[in-house]
């Protein structure tokens, strides 16, 4: 029997101590619904738009499918799609939010595969840099987890308004491609309309490419700048069509009908290769027993180090191991998360981190004991845990919390944010307060009267900035995050990421590095 899958009927249950029928249950309850319902209302429009009704109807028009149908027509029946990034930009002057891409992983003949989709209805599908960076994420998430990548192409290249933008980080796509290959992670290019300059090199380096013939066309440079250097007059299709790379180059593979052939043709190549308010605290044992089987988990030194949970449970019958912040981080926490991250290294368990973190305590008591050592040991686990992790913001994540709890700089397989959710350095209160203090501190080392009208138009200020950076629609529209969840999705959502992660043998390793101690 599975080391991982015995022994589950010995986990106690946990019985939820939420009483739902206080006003304060009604007021939160009615407040996330909020949020998860403008979250849901921003997915559905922002976040799924397409492009004006003037483009798609052209589009159309011209026989050819949208970018959202072309990905699920490559998909299983009934697949599951898990979007990422998909607010990507949000916010952003001169972004489409998303990016211009579609980005997401969902099964192929039964295979899980990262689909990455342009979106030819906003701006020809050009590349900018959010849809860069985007591309970026997916390529590190396909590698981390061994999964194939189907790419569904259609791009004007890139967005010459952003070049300097797109251009320098664009050649990690190509170099992700060429790792990708190296790695034996098999990549397939569908190409449905032009697919230009940079654009050219996706199928170029990808282990298989299918055109559509009478659509695609592939070129570094198109017929007027081909004109333009050299004087040479040609079309597109004589210049980079389907059936010409087909015939005489050699780029394509596959020379598709149509679209549905395209994608027919796709799926028959994967077949063959088959290898509310965040001020409020709340009980972390709360969420958990919502997202484990049967409620079940133990708890690895319950009474030891209390503002931290660490537990085992089974998320989907896989063996996780799970650390949740209850508030604050002392010594004891952070040594007991260290312990707790060693041990799952050693029962190749992966960990959930579910952030709700203010910080590290702060103060002369705590810097005389050590927190600094402690923290630094904390961190020194999370940054040399071989297991995979996925990150889930519950609330808060300020600060050196945020890291400790295997933040984006930490590179969890994948991170997920509840839209109550906020992170930066810290609060905006505090932060505003602590640079008013040091602007009052060096008024009286001066020796000058505080401007206390100046002060307090900066204090706001500050604070404006402060509440508009962290919000999680600012975070999420940047790529801090792989998206932004309803709650009540968490156990399905974390039950298919850990379905992902497991392409690849989930091992652990050796935590030491040096710590002070």
């Amino acid at each position: 029997m599975d080391a991982n899958v015995q022994f589950r009927g010995e986990l106690p249950r946990y019985t939820s101590k939420v009483d739902k029928q206080t006003p304060e249950y009604a007021e939160n309850y009615q407040a996330m619904t909020q949020l998860v319902e403008e979250l849901r209302t921003r997915l559905e429009t922002e976040g799924t738009y397409q492009g004006r009704e003037e483009h798609l109807r052209r589009h159309l028009k011209r026989g050819q499918l949208l970018a959202r149908e072309r990905v699920e027509l490559l998909l299983d029946p009934d697949s599951p799609f898990l979007e990422l990034m998909p607010l990507a930009g949000w916010g952003q002057d001169g972004m489409t939010v998303g990016g211009s891409v579609v980005v997401g992983i969902g099964l192929v003949c039964g295979v899980e595969c990262m689909v990455t989709a342009h979106v030819p209805t906003l701006k020809g599908g050009a590349s900018n840099e959010i849809g860069t960076l985007k591309g970026l994420r997916a390529q590190a998430i396909a590698r981390e987890n061994r999964l194939p990548c189907i790419t569904l192409i259609q791009t004007a290249g890139a967005d010459l308004g952003q070049q300097s933008r797109v251009f320098h980080p664009g050649g990690g796509m190509f170099r992700g491609l060429a790792i990708a290959s190296k790695m034996g992670i098999p990549t397939c290019s569908i190409v449905f309309g032009s697919s230009t300059a940079g654009g050219a090199y996706a199928p170029g380096m990808s282990d298989y490419v299918i055109m559509v013939k009478g659509q695609a066309q592939v070129f570094l440079g198109g017929p007027p700048l081909v004109k333009m250097a050299t004087g040479e007059v040609t079309d597109a299709e004589q210049l980079g069509g389907a059936d010409m790379h087909s015939r005489v180059s050699g780029v394509a593979d596959q020379l598709a009908a149509d679209e549905l052939d395209a994608i027919r043709k796709a799926r028959e190549f994967l077949l063959g290769i088959v290898q509310a308010n965040i001020r409020k605290p709340f009980d972390a044992r709360e969420v958990i027993c919502r997202i484990v089987d049967g409620s079940r988990f133990t708890e690895f030194k319950p009474l030891y180090g209390v503002n931290i949970v660490c537990c085992w449970a089974y998320i989907h019958g896989i063996l996780v191991g799970i650390l949740a912040n209850n508030n604050v981080i002392f010594n004891a926490e952070a040594n007991k998360a260290t312990q707790f991250i060693q041990l799952c290294n050693l029962r190749n368990a992966p960990l959930i981190y579910l952030q709700n973190i203010t910080g590290f305590m702060v103060g002369r008591q705590y810097e005389e004991a050590g927190i600094i050592k402690a923290g630094a040991r904390f961190i020194n686990a999370v940054s040399n845990s071989t297991v995979p992790a996925i990150t889930v913001v519950t609330g808060a994540a300020y600060g050196a919390g945020n890291y400790a709890m295997s933040g984006r700089a930490y590179a969890p397989r994948f991170l997920w944010s509840y839209p109550n959710s906020r992170c930066s350095v810290m609060g905006a209160d505090q932060l505003a307060g602590v640079m008013e203090q040091v602007a009052r501190d060096s008024a009286l080392k001066a020796g000058r009267a505080v401007d206390e009208e100046a002060t307090a138009a900066r204090k706001a200020a500050l604070h404006s900035i402060v509440e508009a950076e962290s919000d999680v629609y600012y975070t999420s529209s940047r790529l801090l995050d792989d998206g932004i969840i309803d709650p009540r999705d968490t156990r399905a959502i974390l039950g298919l990421c850990l379905s992902v992660v497991y392409g690849v043998e989930v091992k652990g390793g050796n935590l030491y590095g040096v710590s002070r101690m």
